[in-house]
Parts: C-alpha cells; sequence; structure tokens
C-alpha cells in the first residue's frame, strides 16, 4: 500500500511545477505581464534550446546497450495494439453511420480520428511532469525507464505521428486535384501563423480555431510541448500546407497525386525540421560511444548544457500556464467531446499499456512505473502537431488543460489500486 509519505513526496515534486504553471497563468489572465508575441518569445527559446538541451541529457545519459527489452516491447504493442483497435472501431463506426446516414467524424476522416485519439491515449509528457511524478513515487529507478521511455517517443513515434499527418494532407491534396483536363481553384489565405509551443503560445477559441501571435510568414515556427514541451516546426508559406494554405491567389492548380515515396520524403523534411529530433539522434549517437568507449563529455560542454537545459523544467511549466490562460474557454471541445478524451487519457491509454506489461512479462514496481507514466498528461507535443495540420486541435488543447489539472491524483490513484 501506498504511504502517506509517498504521497506527500509527489506533491513535494509537483508542487514546484504547478507552481510555476500557475505563475505564468496569472502573467497573462490577471496581470497581463506578457503579451502574447513575449509569451512567444519564451516559448520560442523553450523550444529551441532548453527542451533540446534536455532531451540531449536524458538521451545521451541513458546507456543503450542496456535498453530494457521488455520495456521497448510493451511501449510498442501498446501504441500498436491501440492504433489497430482504434481503426477497427473507427471503420466499424463509420459503416454504421453510412448505413444509418449519419455524420459522425470518423465518417469522412476516419485516419485524422484514430491518429488523435492514439495521441490523447498513448503519448504523455514524459520528460518533465513525468520524471518529477514518477521520481517522487519510486525514486531514483523511475528516472531510468522515464528515459527510455523518452528515446522510444521522441525517435520513433512522433516520427510516425508526423508522418500519418503528412500522409494525410498529401492526401486531402491528391483528393482537391482536378480531374485530366480539368482545373480546381485555390483561395487566397491569410499569412501562417505561429503554432502555439508545447506549453502554447496560442489559444483556441469556442469553434476550434486557434488565436495565435501571428509570426513573419517565411520564418519557421516552433512550439513547445507540455512539459515535456516539444516542438513543431510551422514551414511558412508553401504550396500545400497541412491545412490547405497556398502561396498564390486563385488559380488553376492541376498537380499530379502524389506518390508514396514523394510523402516518406516530405515526412523526412518535417522530421528534420524540429529540434528535439536532431537532440534526439546526437544523444543516441553520444550515449553509443560514451557507454561502449567510456568517453565522458568535457566539462565545459556539460556545464553548458546544463545551464541550458535547467531552464527548460521551469520555464516549460510558466508556458503551460500562459497556454491555459490564453484559452477563450476551459473545455473548447465540448463537454462531451472532452470526457471522451479523458476516457481515452486515463483510461484506455493506461489499461492498454497494463496489458501489454503483463503480456510480456513486467512486474512489480517495473510494472507500476510503465502504467502510472501511461496516465500523464498530454503531450503538448502532440497538440502542437494537431494545430499544425488542423487535426482536432481543439480535442488536444482540451486534452493538455484538463489532463493537467487531473493527472496527479490519478496517478496516484493508479499507484494505490497496483498495490493491492
Amino acid at each position: 500500500m501506498i504511504k502517506g509519505s509517498q504521497v506527500y513526496q509527489v506533491v513535494e515534486a509537483m508542487a514546484p511545477l504547478y507552481t510555476s504553471a500557475a505563475l505564468g497563468y496569472a502573467s497573462v489572465r490577471w496581470f497581463r505581464v506578457f503579451s502574447s508575441e513575449q509569451c512567444a518569445g519564451i516559448n520560442r527559446f523553450v523550444a529551441l534550446y532548453a527542451v533540446p538541451a534536455l532531451i540531449f541529457e536524458m538521451v545521451s545519459t541513458n546507456d543503450i546497450y542496456k535498453m530494457n527489452g521488455r520495456l521497448v516491447a510493451a511501449d510498442t504493442l501498446q501504441k500498436v495494439a491501440l492504433l489497430l483497435g482504434l481503426a477497427a472501431w473507427a471503420l466499424w463506426e463509420r459503416s454504421r453511420c453510412r448505413e444509418r446516414g449519419g455524420t459522425k467524424p470518423w465518417v469522412s476522416s476516419p485516419l485524422q480520428w484514430v491518429v488523435t485519439c492514439c495521441s490523447v491515449a498513448a503519448l504523455p509528457n514524459a520528460i518533465v511532469i513525468g520524471v518529477a511524478l514518477l521520481s517522487g513515487l519510486y525514486g531514483p529507478v523511475a528516472r531510468e525507464f522515464v528515459k527510455q521511455i523518452v528515446i522510444m517517443q521522441f525517435c520513433i513515434w512522433y516520427n510516425v505521428v508526423i508522418f500519418l499527418y503528412e500522409y494525410m494532407a498529401a492526401a486531402r491534396r491528391a483528393s482537391s486535384a482536378p480531374a485530366p483536363g480539368g482545373s480546381a481553384r485555390i483561395s487566397p489565405s491569410p499569412p501562417v501563423e505561429a503554432v502555439a509551443a508545447e506549453n502554447g503560445a496560442g489559444s483556441t477559441n469556442a469553434n476550434g480555431a486557434s488565436n495565435i501571435a501571428a509570426e513573419r510568414p517565411q520564418e519557421l515556427a516552433v512550439n513547445i510541448e507540455n512539459t515535456e514541451l516539444a516542438t513543431a516546426a510551422a514551414p511558412a508559406a508553401r504550396d500545400g500546407l497541412p491545412d490547405g494554405t497556398a502561396t498564390t491567389t486563385s488559380e488553376e492548380v492541376s498537380a499530379p497525386a502524389p506518390s508514396m515515396k514523394q510523402v516518406v520524403w516530405m515526412a523526412v523534411k518535417k522530421v528534420l525540421q524540429i529540434p528535439n529530433t536532431y537532440a534526439s539522434l546526437l544523444g543516441i549517437f553520444w550515449a553509443l560511444i560514451s557507454f561502449k568507449y567510456g568517453i565522458v563529455m568535457p566539462k565545459i560542454i556539460a556545464d553548458s548544457l546544463f545551464t541550458i537545459r535547467t531552464t527548460a523544467v521551469g520555464l516549460g511549466m510558466f508556458s503551460s500556464g500562459t497556454f491555459i490562460a490564453r484559452q477563450s474557454r476551459l473545455v473548447p471541445c465540448g463537454y462531451k467531446t472532452a470526457s471522451f478524451a479523458m476516457i481515452l487519457k486515463f483510461l484506455v491509454g493506461p489499461v492498454a499499456m497494463l496489458l501489454a506489461s503483463l503480456a510480456v512479462g513486467i512486474h512489480g514496481t517495473f510494472l507500476r512505473i510503465v502504467v502510472v507514466q501511461a496516465a500523464l498528461p498530454l503531450s503538448l507535443t502532440s497538440f502542437v502537431y494537431a494545430e499544425e495540420y488542423k487535426v482536432y486541435p481543439d480535442i488536444m488543447s482540451t486534452g493538455v488543460i484538463l489532463a493537467m489539472f487531473i493527472s496527479l491524483p490519478v496517478a496516484i490513484l493508479y499507484s494505490i489500486l497496483l498495490e493491492l
């Protein structure tokens, strides 16, 4: 049974994070200390420097040669099972709705709905909140498992999500291409706006539209994720943006449907625009060398990275607070959809991880750690990608906001139940 002292340790570890988030919220909502542009600047620093440095530190100090095979297998099994299960459910519901003449989200866009649901259920905020919460519950050993989860997320699963978003964007462009001899008209569109970074610089209104501080159209716009703060580059003003934006005014278009090779290349280019990708890959490269040959990073470099990465946690949570403060309402996607998202986040995701872990033979404290981490708040990186590609950003926004409020008691509850 979990002890009262353990609960206090969790609260002790989490309180500073929520204090920083509360300060960010108050600074924008009540004190009006920071403008949208200034918040975007904070987000940009965290996205481009602080969070990548934190990811590099976590990945590079993890012994790749001693990665827990069962953890990798359980993590992979959980996400693959969720993807396949959600796909089967969405297709089945679409078939039912078409028979009845209904109009539900998965009728017209089942893949969008599947990616959204899977992101909510299976991509937690492991870097900042995960380390603090799990370390408070289970001690330093939890940090080592979180590192491995971070490696899996940033090196594999976020890239899978990007690929699926790019695939859907390419499919939309292909479907809008005219038949041979025909032409399509593209309406003028407003300048590209900066996406709210991890802890977001934007706000989502009641209609799910994002009110984000506009940045120069030709610059790379980056946003940071929840606490884990992620980044997602929003390339500006180029043909075929994910939201259908075009760089030209009304004119004829006759582009052929892109091939799978082109889709893959677009996804690769997108991945190469994200600082976190470089941080994770460089971290793996250094870990492979340092743990094999016993090489220690020069102190001057290690201290420089330390100085930058220590700002990630505090500023990341601060940005989360500013993100929440800028929402026009707490539940932009509606209470029914929000309830569904919370079921995915705090029930479907952890239960799927529990079953996957048991299937590969994980037990004891290790089992409790992997299940509780699955009940962490939604990664803000997922929101950033959803906002960039305009795929249900209101649901992701709601998942980020509500999950931050209720994740602590839910994590403690799971820890108690798993002790029984």
